[in-house]
């Protein structure tokens, strides 16, 4: 009888119950931080979408088709690690300010809708490629136009997804609530809110010189995830 009680008393005691309570966001925290490192999959379709971007005549030429598709393969996975990142940092987020853990999940969105529209554009250009290229009747001059629109969709698509939003949402909300909570080192999360605040002042001039003349190096260092600590905080 008194070893029941003394289970039943270590059960029901507040360090138990804090044990319990925390098992869930070291949970959500783990499946955050695996959808982070899933985002830097995007990474790869930079050399991968390098022909369709850079070369004006991709459109009326052959081969790498499977290279765009790998491509557009990656920025899926991309595009649903972002969102996914959001909804299982919401329920941790909402504790410090609701109405910014909403706004968080809302630019993620907002950024995976931003890449899917890219990605199709990019799709559409193989596309045309395969079903106009050298048929009989088909302007090439009109055809590399078509297909230099579609890039530059991508490319504008690219500016207001993960150059701006990850500037918002992963630089200064995530950063601004990581620091606020104090789940990761300040540190950590200052310099997420810098590294934002920079971003975020850069855009306006990659707008005004074109995406297309940016270096692959730099495309690279928009499309990786703004560094606020969640990483980190998901391995304690």
């Amino acid at each position: 009888m008194s070893k029941r009680k003394a289970i039943a008393t270590l059960n029901g005691s507040p360090s138990a119950a804090l044990d319990r309570s925390a098992d869930p966001q070291r949970r959500l925290a783990r499946i955050a931080g695996i959808f982070f490192v899933v985002t830097f999959i995007s990474i790869a379709a930079l050399p991968l979408y390098n022909s369709v971007l850079k070369d004006t005549g991709f459109i009326i030429g052959s081969g790498g088709d499977a290279r765009v598709y790998l491509g557009a393969l990656a920025e899926i996975l991309t595009l649903i690690a972002g969102i996914g990142t959001a909804v299982a940092l919401y329920p941790v987020l909402r504790r410090q300010s609701e109405g910014l853990a909403l706004g968080y999940v809302a630019v993620r969105i907002f950024e995976s809708t931003m890449i899917a529209i890219g990605i199709v554009s990019l799709l559409a250009v193989v596309t045309l490629r395969q079903d106009l290229a050298g048929a009989a009747g088909t302007e090439n001059a009109s055809l590399i136009l078509n297909g230099r629109s579609l890039v530059a969709v991508h490319d504008a698509t690219f500016l207001l997804g993960p150059a701006f939003c990850a500037a918002i949402g992963n630089g200064l909300m995530l950063g601004y609530m990581m620091f606020r909570s104090g789940l990761v080192p300040r540190r950590f999360a200052q310099f997420g809110m810098v590294a934002g605040s920079l971003a975020l002042l850069t855009t306006p001039s990659s707008c005004s010189s074109g995406p297309t003349t940016r270096s692959p190096e730099r495309q690279a260092s928009s499309r990786s995830p703004r560094p606020s600590g969640s990483c980190r905080w998901a391995s304690t």
